[in-house]
C-alpha cells in the first residue's frame, strides 16, 4: 500500500511541476544552492569545507552540512557515467524529493498503524499525501534539508512510540542526532521528542532504559556526525550549528540523565527534580560557554541586514505574519490532529493510552513551534496525519455503514474531502470577502518569469556580477560567473553591501558596488526582492534605473529576455573591467 500510494503521489508531483522539471527552475534560492554545493564537492571542494567560493571574493562562510549532499552526489556519480553529469544532476534533483516523500509516508504510515491499527494507516497516508505545506517540502526539485529534517523527525517518534528498550532508544537518539547535525532548525522538535521521553519517564521508571540510550545515541551521534562534517573545524564556536557549546550541552545533558537512574526508585517527585536539575545544569552550561547564542543565530546580524533582509524572509516568521491563505493551510491539519488524538486518548486504556499521551504532547509541541516558525510547519503537518485519520477513519465507517447505495458513496466521498483540511481552510478564507490588498506599484520594465531569464549572462565573459540575494545561487548555477552575496547570515556584511548598492543613492550605491570590484550589475524586473528595494527606496539606485535613468559609471549590455544587465566601469579600469 505504502509504495503504491506513493507511487501515485509522485506521479501528481510529477505531472504537476512537469514545466519547472523540465526547464530544471529550482523552486528556491537554497536548492540552487544546494546543488552548487554538491556540484563543487564533486569537483574537489573539501568535504569540510562548505563556504561558497565564488561569492564576495571567495571568502563567503557558509553553516550548511555535507550531509544532505550525500543522497544527491550519490545519485549523479551513479548516472553519470550513463548519463552525463548535466542529465544526472538533472535527474537527482528529481528522484532524490520524491525518496524522502517515501520514506516520510512509510514512516507516518508506521506511526499510524503503532497509534491506532491498521484502521489509521490509509487515512493516515490519504491525509499526509493532501497535505500542501508537507509535500511541497518533498516535491522533485526540492532538494534542500527540510525534506530530511521532516524524515528524521518522523524516524524519532517513530523510535518514541516503540516499546521501550535499547533498541528504541538507540533509534531515536541516532535520528535526533543525525537532524540536529543538518541543521539546529530542528532543535525544537529535538528538545520536545527528548522532552516526551523525559516526562515518560517521570510517570514510568520502566521507561528509564529508553531514555538514557536515546541520550547517550544523541550526544554520541552528534559528536560522532561533528567530527565526521567539521573535520579541522571541530572546535570552532557557532551558534548556528552544532558545535562545542551544543555538544557540552547535550554532554552535561545525558549525564544527568543516566545520573538520575540512581534515584529513579524513589518514585515520580525525585525524578521529577533530578529531570529539572539536569535541564537547569544544561541551560547554565550553554550560558556559561556561548551567552551570546541565548540571542539566536540572527541576534548579531547588523540592523541593516536584520530589518531589510531577516525580517522579511516569511518562513522564519510567525503563522499571524503570514499570507492568511498560507497560515490556514499550514496550521488546519495540525489543529485537527490536536482533535484526534484527544479523541483517541479518550477511548484509548493501558499502553495504548500511554502512547497516545506522549504523541498528544508532541503533536502539540509541534503545533506551537509551527505558529513561532512557519518553517516548522511542514513538520507538524507530518505529526498531525496519523491524529488527524482517528476521526476521518471514524466518518468513513459511519459513511459505509449507510444503507442505500447512493447515499453511502456520497457521504464516503464527502467524507474523503476533508482528508485535505489544510486546503478546504484555504479555500473557506478565499471564500469570504475581505478588503482588498493595496495595489502594488508594477514595474516599470517587463517582468521576469523566473531564474531562467537570469541564464543570457551565461554569454558574456566571465566575471563578478552585483546581483539581487535571491538570484545569486541561479546565477552561480547557471552560469560561470562570481557573484557578491546569497541570503545567508553569515556573509551578512557581503549581503549589506547588496541592500546598499540597490538601495542607496546613486553615489553611495556606486561606492558600494566599486567596492566588490563587480564587472556587471543585473536584475531581474520584477522579482519580489527588487520591488521591495524599489519601494522601500524610490531615489534608491535601482528606482532610478527601472525608471530609465543612466549613470555614466554604469553601460547597458544588450541581452535577450527582460533581464537588465550593465557593464561596471571602474576608475582607470575601462575597457578591462571584465575580462
Amino acid at each position: 500500500m505504502v509504495i503504491g500510494g506513493w507511487a501515485l503521489a509522485s506521479l501528481v508531483l510529477l505531472i504537476a511541476g512537469w514545466g519547472a522539471i523540465v526547464a530544471r527552475v529550482l523552486p528556491d534560492a537554497d536548492d540552487s544552492m544546494r546543488l552548487l554545493e554538491v556540484r563543487d564537492w564533486l569537483a574537489g571542494q573539501s568535504w569540510f569545507d562548505v563556504a561558497q567560493h565564488r561569492l564576495n571574493g571567495g571568502a563567503f562562510p557558509m553553516h550548511w552540512s555535507r550531509l544532505v549532499d550525500l543522497p544527491l552526489a550519490g545519485v549523479i556519480v551513479a548516472l553519470r557515467p550513463l548519463l552525463g553529469t548535466p542529465l544526472a544532476e538533472h535527474v537527482a534533483v528529481v528522484v532524490v524529493p520524491l525518496l524522502t516523500l517515501l520514506a516520510a509516508l512509510a514512516l507516518i504510515a508506521s506511526i499510524a498503524r503503532r497509534l491506532g491499527g491498521d484502521t489509521l494507516v490509509l487515512p493516515a497516508f490519504l491525509m499526509a499525501a493532501l497535505s500542501v505545506p508537507l509535500t511541497f517540502q518533498m516535491s522533485p526539485l526540492r532538494i534542500d534539508h527540510h525534506g530530511w529534517q521532516i524524515v528524521l523527525a518522523l524516524a524519532a517518534t517513530r523510535g518514541l512510540l516503540a516499546t521501550p528498550g535499547v533498541r528504541s532508544g538507540l533509534l531515536t537518539g541516532a535520528a535526533l542526532a543525525t537532524l540536529l547535525t543538518i541543521s539546529l532548525e530542528g532543535l525544537p522538535i529535538a528538545a520536545g521528542i527528548t522532552g516526551v521521553a523525559a516526562l515518560a519517564w517521570i510517570v514510568a521508571s520502566t521507561r528509564g532504559t529508553m531514555l538514557r540510550s536515546a541520550m547517550l545515541a544523541l550526544t554520541g551521534g552528534a559528536i560522532l556526525l561533528h567530527a565526521a562534517t567539521r573535520g579541522p573545524g571541530f572546535w570552532l564556536p557557532a551558534c548556528d550549528a552544532v558545535a562545542p557549546a551544543w555538544l557540552a550541552v547535550l554532554g552535561v545533558a545525558t549525564i544527568g540523565i543516566i545520573g538520575a537512574a540512581a534515584i529513579e526508585r524513589f518514585g515520580m517527585i525525585a525524578r521529577l527534580i533530578a529531570l529539572g536539575v539536569t535541564a537547569a545544569a544544561a541551560a547554565a552550561t550553554l550560558v556559561l560557554l556561548a551567552p551570546v547564542c541565548l540571542a539566536g543565530p540572527f541576534g548579531t546580524l547588523p540592523p541593516l541586514v536584520y530589518r531589510l533582509w531577516y525580517l522579511p524572509v516569511l518562513e522564519g516568521r510567525p503563522v499571524w505574519e503570514q499570507p492568511p491563505v498560507w497560515a490556514a493551510a499550514t496550521m488546519a491539519l495540525p489543529i485537527a490532529g490536536l482533535i484526534g488524538a484527544a479523541r483517541a486518548w479518550h477511548t484509548a486504556t493501558g499502553e495504548a493510552r500511554a502512547r497516545w499521551t506522549m504523541f498528544a504532547l508532541l503533536l502539540l509541541a509541534a503545533t506551537v513551534t509551527a505558529a513561532a516558525v512557519s518553517r516548522a510547519g511542514a513538520t507538524a503537518n507530518a505529526l498531525a496525519a496519523p491524529a488527524a485519520a482517528v476521526w476521518l477513519a471514524h466518518l468513513l465507517a459511519r459513511a459505509r455503514a449507510i444503507s442505500g447505495p447512493v447515499p453511502r458513496v456520497a457521504a464516503t466521498l464527502a467524507t474523503l474531502a476533508l482528508a485535505a483540511p489544510g486546503t478546504l481552510a484555504a479555500a473557506a478564507f478565499n471564500a469570504v470577502p475581505h478588503r482588498e490588498a493595496a495595489k502594488v506599484q508594477l514595474s516599470h520594465r517587463p517582468p521576469c518569469r523566473d531564474t531562467r531569464d537570469m541564464r543570457v549572462l551565461g554569454a558574456l565573459p566571465p566575471g563578478i556580477v552585483f546581483a539581487p540575494i535571491d538570484l545569486t545561487p541561479a546565477l552561480l548555477l547557471d552560469t560561470p560567473h562570481r557573484a557578491v552575496a546569497g541570503g545567508y547570515h553569515r556573509g551578512a556584511a557581503a549581503i549589506a553591501r547588496v541592500i546598499t548598492g540597490f538601495t542607496a543613492d546613486p553615489a553611495t550605491a556606486r561606492a558600494a558596488i566599486l567596492a566588490t570590484h563587480a564587472d556587471y550589475l543585473a536584475v531581474c524586473p520584477g522579482m519580489q526582492e527588487m520591488t521591495a528595494n524599489r519601494d522601500r527606496a524610490p531615489d534608491g539606485l535601482w528606482a532610478r534605473l527601472e525608471r530609465g535613468e543612466r549613470f555614466d559609471w554604469l553601460r547597458p549590455i544588450p541581452v535577450r529576455g527582460p533581464a537588465l544587465v550593465w557593464r561596471v566601469i571602474h576608475p582607470l579600469r575601462e575597457g578591462g573591467s571584465a575580462p
